[in-house]
């Protein structure tokens, strides 16, 4: 009889009993490890945040929560002279949507009868349509993203729209449709100051002229504001928010006058399409204080459409370019010589075609009968022959120092990039022939603005005063800080100075510059014509010009006139309609009286010549 089973029910006995043990329990004992383990990882992280790092944890949630938004400090403004807006900042919005937190369908208030209605997506964008003046198919997919494509937390669906623009489109009522704001640069005179004022990016950025040079000025300082969102991306009402004010930029008030600028521009364009040059410019300065009243391109940027200008236009010429001046040269020859007692206005001179000196042969640009002048008269007629005559009596040394004094080969900086010093070598490296060509204004180069600053350094009777372009920077609460005017220097002494506006008013009387009268107005200046230097270096143009005083007896204003490369015989190049144009505007626009005294010319001839005669 078999021996009866023991134990209880469900469990196997036997030799291999310590193998058979119920699954159930194996699982069960496995489960409360897993258990145990999560509960010990569990409670470490729960001792570690509330015992350990509380605030770290904490602050952690908060930074995820946290959104900071940029508030965009109003650029300044530029001015004129005269307080004339020239560039200004005009509020504008982007409109953003939250593509993931929009639905086909949503509620919104009626306009007009104040009730709730429900409209679809679809027909929301259909309003937006005429608004944003974009297709519906463009529209949907900045709004609802596009098929297949992931959904975006931000999409722009407008970028720049009117406050009015603005308005409409958030009364569609869009959920999640919002605006930022931003400003744009608005030049409310197209092209008129452009190469001066510069432009601005597509994204804000100053990019080139007084919006890049005075960006630290006009820019002002951003502000910021600090707050939490909800997991919806939705601002948390009562969450904790910090604002920072921005600080808005200063207004910056130019020297220029808008309407002398104006008159410039026209009359500099109506010449280089007279004679298709490369560029014309014109510069205007007020005399006794440097303050520069215009700068003047044929081309011009438009600062609202700069893409549409070359590059090399897109700052003002009349410091960018430089070139060999020609005969406006003469003027530092002659007033060096003035100033050193090496010779008289009234000095004669036996004057040929040509005049070789140390192996070097002086040519004058048209042939000429051999004349008796006097030093004045050379000045008048700008013959290179005498020019040299008078120069040599001054030694290398003596003219360069002299040259250097009125600013040759120096960068002048009024406040706009680029500025083009010149180039100006010292004696030790002039060559045998360069020693003498650079008497009349060859071998060096300068821009127009040289040429400005040498003429009125003569006209303020031989005190340079450099010119200025910005007057003032003007707080957001008004309070108006003026630059500090230039310490003027003296360079010639104020016979030297008077002696050579004389022999300036002898040109527009009896020599090249006749065309440059005005009528009741006694006025001096100084023509020249210079070679100009081609892609290779050899000489395949020319450069024109006319800088002139007005009155010459105590100038009040200077107008430099230039013109670069035109076509046709040169025996018509001419900007003497161009500087009396230019001239007339700013002696209007300033009420300048006409002059009341005689002309106090020199003798151009002497022995039996006439006075102011060709011979």
């Amino acid at each position: 009889m078999a021996a009866p089973r023991t134990g209880t029910a469900g469990t196997r006995t036997g030799d291999d009993g310590a193998r058979q043990q119920p699954r159930t329990g194996v699982r069960l004992r496995a489960g409360l490890a897993v258990a145990l383990v999560m509960l010990l990882v569990l409670g470490g992280r729960l001792f570690f945040v509330q015992g350990l790092d509380p605030e770290g944890i904490a602050q952690a949630a908060v930074k995820n929560r946290i959104r900071v938004q940029t508030i965009q400090a109003e650029r300044g403004q530029i001015l004129d002279s005269a307080g004339r807006v020239l560039a200004a900042s005009v509020e504008r919005y982007d409109l953003v949507v939250n593509q993931r937190l929009l639905k086909p369908e949503f509620t919104r208030k009626n306009q007009q009868s104040g009730e709730r209605e429900k409209v679809t997506i679809d027909q929301a964008i259909a309003e937006l349509v005429p608004l944003l003046d974009q297709d519906a198919e463009t529209l949907r997919a900045s709004i609802v993203g596009r098929e297949g494509a992931e959904k975006k937390g931000y999409s722009y669906v407008a970028k720049g729209v009117t406050p009015k623009v603005r308005n409409a489109a958030l009364a569609v009522g869009i959920p999640s449709l919002t605006s930022e704001q931003r400003t744009e640069r608005n030049y409310p005179n197209g092209s008129v100051a452009g190469s001066i004022l510069g432009f601005m990016t597509a994204d804000g950025k100053a990019a080139e002229g007084l919006e890049l040079s005075q960006d630290a000025a006009l820019g002002g300082t951003d502000g910021k504001k600090t707050y939490e969102v909800g997991a919806d991306g939705v601002r948390i009402p009562m969450a904790t928010m910090q604002e920072v004010d921005a600080v808005d930029g200063q207004d910056v008030r130019l020297t220029i006058n808008s309407d002398i600028q104006w008159a410039a521009q026209e009359a500099v364009m109506a010449k280089q399409k007279q004679f298709n040059a490369e560029w014309v410019n014109a510069v205007v300065v007020e005399v006794k204080t440097g303050k520069i009243r215009a700068l003047a391109d044929s081309t011009t940027v438009d600062p609202s459409d700069p893409g549409a200008t070359d590059p090399e236009f897109r700052t003002s010429t009349t410091v960018t370019q430089a070139f060999e001046p020609g005969s406006t040269g003469k003027v530092a020859t002659f007033a060096a010589a003035l100033e050193e007692d090496v010779v008289e206005p009234t000095e004669e001179f036996t004057v040929k075609n040509s005049y070789t000196i140390q192996n070097e042969k002086i040519n004058d640009s048209l042939k000429h009968a051999t004349f008796q002048m006097t030093a004045a008269g050379i000045f008048a007629r700008s013959y290179n022959t005498g020019t040299v005559k008078i120069g040599s009596r001054l030694t290398n040394e003596q003219r360069y120092e002299w040259m250097k004094k009125l600013g040759i080969g120096e960068r002048i900086d009024i406040g706009l990039p680029s500025s083009n010093p010149g180039i100006f070598t010292p004696p030790a490296a002039w060559d045998r022939r360069q020693q003498f060509t650079t008497m009349f204004g060859q071998a060096y180069t300068q821009t127009a603005l040289h040429t400005a600053k040498v003429f009125q350094t003569v006209g303020n009777h031989g005190v340079q005063v450099e010119p200025s372009l910005i007057e003032a920077y003007i707080s957001p609460d008004g309070t108006e800080h003026p630059v500090a005017e230039p310490e003027p220097r003296r360079i010639f002494s104020e016979e030297t100075s008077e002696e050579m506006r004389r022999m300036m008013e002898t040109v527009v009387d009896a020599g090249t510059g006749t065309l440059m009268a005005i009528d009741g107005y006694r006025v001096g200046g100084k023509s020249g014509t210079g070679q100009a230097a081609g892609p290779t270096g050899g000489y395949d143009g020319h450069t024109s010009s006319f800088a002139g005083m007005v009155p010459i007896d105590d100038p009040q204003y200077l107008v430099v006139v230039t013109m670069h490369r035109p076509k046709g015989n040169w025996r018509s190049w001419s900007v003497g309609d161009t500087f009396t144009r230019i001239m007339s505007q700013t002696l209007n626009t300033y009420d300048v009286a006409p002059s009341t005294t005689k002309s106090r010319a020199y003798k151009v001839f002497v022995g039996k010549n006439q006075k102011y005669g060709w011979d």
